[in-house]
């Protein structure tokens, strides 16, 4: 029905499916739209600088709606053009002033594909880039605060480039631009075959697609190097480099950062992993928390690289994994030993467990600094969930030495220090979220790693998705501090 009416409204109106065109931003060389209602084709021209930063200038022909939809088309540029970072989009929009919060589907004339996004009102844009260059056809689909790039050939089906989280209030503006990337040219995009379904898919049983990302500090883009239709869970990069692993149904895998098929890890002994896991400081050995047919409960085990010989550290359950120490002599681990989860630390040889948390609450996430003086968590012992440090030797008998590093409305899990020792990126749930187990909306997040007082103005969101459970449990900091892995889902019909 909804794309039967869009056809009717194609041939109904000067624009087709669109209601009216602006230059958005500075616009020296005004922009112009040409539709041929009889080849069905928007030929879009549009000047400005760019569509980046925290302003816009562009040319956009627009249509206001509410609720979900799906905008689809075939794009191709005319002519060399003047700069390889011309665009063309598909864009969601919340207004038409040059600094509005927005989602697009963007393909650059350089054959650069991504899905990009400004977050809020006057943020910086950031994006998520797709694997292929130059595609056919781009299509950007909004369901409720999640939007999701599609890219493939001129016919056919489409393939997945990337998924982000924008809070967008009904209406919105839903259209095509172009952008020349000089204010002085004009460059021109033609549109051909454009849908705009407004129909909700019918309820269905869920479940999950995963995408493996890479964040880029230098860039501050996210790139998926992988997706799946089923749960993967908590990144952590190799130290060659070269390798992701990530867990899933039970197994952990390698996946080569650069593309190419995952590596199963066979695992002596019959371990089951879960999300808790990672490789010792020299890459030698690797610590999971599994578990096995005669234990149900999740246990701490440290095998070779390859999943041979492994060893018991934790005969206690449950135990979790969370982080080597710099100089491989430690594991920082969190228990439950009957009162709640606190965390300890065990020998890497092998000894018996030592306590480093008293407090009353719950503590998780342990990770050391990269100095090795500090372990990172976080802890629910001041009311809200909050990342806290200690001395890597324990905080004492009253937690006396367990100092406050976060105290905003969120809920903070699981920091993380970059090898450089200069960051802590961890993730963030909406206000009064009880635990992580679930999946929602959720923020990475990144401040300077504290020195002595922690400085709270330097605190920033990189990234919203649609995440929490598997997100980023343990350490997945490149070993050159440049990215970080994280895993984001999407609810899937079947």
């Amino acid at each position: 029905m909804a794309l039967l009416a869009a056809a009717l409204l194609l041939s109904a109106t000067p624009l087709g499916l669109f209601e009216g065109d602006s230059d958005i931003g500075d616009n020296p060389k005004p922009g112009s739209i040409t539709f041929d209602a009889s080849q069905g084709e928007y030929r879009v021209t549009g000047g400005g600088a760019n569509i980046w930063a925290r302003t816009d200038a562009f040319h956009f022909v627009w249509r206001r709606l509410s609720g979900d939809a799906t905008l689809t088309a075939r794009i191709r540029f005319l002519g060399a053009g003047a700069v390889p970072h011309r665009k063309a989009v598909l864009m969601f929009r919340q207004d038409l002033t040059p600094g509005s919060a927005y989602a697009d589907a963007a393909i650059h004339g350089s054959g650069l594909t991504s899905l990009q996004y400004r977050p809020a009102e006057g943020a910086d844009t950031a994006e998520v880039q797709a694997h292929v260059e130059a595609p056919a056809r781009l299509r950007i689909e909004r369901r409720g605060n999640r939007f999701t790039l599609y890219t493939g050939e001129a016919t056919g089906p489409l393939t997945l480039g990337g998924t982000t989280m924008v809070e967008l209030h009904d209406p919105v503006y839903v259209g095509l631009g172009v952008c020349s990337h000089d204010a002085n040219v004009l460059e021109t995009a033609v549109f051909s075959d454009v849908t705009l379904d407004t129909s909700t898919p019918a309820a269905a049983q869920q479940h999950w697609r995963s995408h493996i990302s890479i964040y880029d500090l230098n860039s501050r883009s996210t790139h998926v190097v992988y997706s799946a239709d089923t749960v993967f869970e908590a990144p952590n990069w190799t130290r060659d480099g070269r390798y992701l692993l990530v867990n899933s149904g039970g197994a952990l895998y390698r996946l080569p950062v650069n593309g190419g098929p995952l590596e199963k890890i066979t695992f002596a002994g019959g371990l089951e992993v879960n999300n808790d896991h990672g490789p010792s400081p020299e890459g030698r050995l690797l610590a999971v928390s599994a578990r096995t047919g005669e234990s149900k409960g999740s246990r701490v085990y440290v095998t070779a690289s390859d999943g041979s010989s492994p060893t018991l550290m934790t005969p206690g359950s449950p135990s979790y994994f969370h982080g080597w120490s710099p100089d491989g002599r430690w594991l920082a681990f969190v228990a439950d030993r009957g009162d709640s989860f606190h965390v300890f630390r065990v020998p890497e040889n092998g000894g018996p467990e030592q306590r480093l948390t008293f407090a009353p609450g719950y503590d998780d996430g342990p990770d050391y600094s990269p100095d090795g003086k500090w372990i990172y968590f976080n802890s629910n012992r001041s009311g809200g969930w909050d990342i806290w440090r200690m001395p890597a030797s324990g905080a004492g008998q009253n937690d006396a030495l367990a100092e406050r590093i976060t105290e905003d409305e969120l809920e903070d899990w699981f920091p993380h220090p970059s090898p450089n020792g200069k960051w802590l990126v961890f993730l963030s749930f909406p206000k009064g979220t009880p635990t992580h187990n679930g999946r929602t909306e959720v923020q990475l997040r990144m401040m300077p790693l504290p020195k002595k007082k922690p400085d709270l103005r330097k605190l920033e969101t990189l990234t919203t998705v649609f995440g929490g459970q598997g997100t980023i449990n343990v350490n997945s900091w490149s070993p050159d501090s440049k990215k970080f892995a994280f895993v984001s889902y999407e609810k899937l019909d079947q």
